[in-house]
């Protein structure tokens, strides 16, 4: 189910380092690391954590910069599947 503009506000306080997309209809964030290394190794953990949920970010890696989108396609835009991804993705690099 779509998130409202309200819930979405309100839930996107706890997650301050993502940003509403509204072109996209996603969240995005974009993170950096030390070297590729460390940035593919964010990814490969990241990987299993949506594999588990089965939901996969759209994302990029250039050398140690990760950009990643979370949206829910099949519903057409956020769902709580997408904040849910998001906190354990922020919880990875706390």
């Amino acid at each position: 189910m779509l998130l409202t503009d309200g819930i979405r506000e309100e839930r996107l306080k706890a997650l301050p380092d993502w940003a509403y997309d509204g072109d996209a209809r996603a969240i995005r964030r974009t993170l950096r690391f030390a070297d590729f290394a460390e940035a593919f190794g964010f990814m490969t953990r990241v990987a299993l954590l949506a594999e588990k949920a089965d939901h996969h970010p759209e994302w990029s890696n250039v050398w140690n910069r990760v950009e990643i989108a979370l949206t829910t396609h099949d519903a057409g835009g956020l769902t709580e599947r997408d904040l849910d991804l998001a906190a354990a993705i922020d919880a990875l690099v706390a």
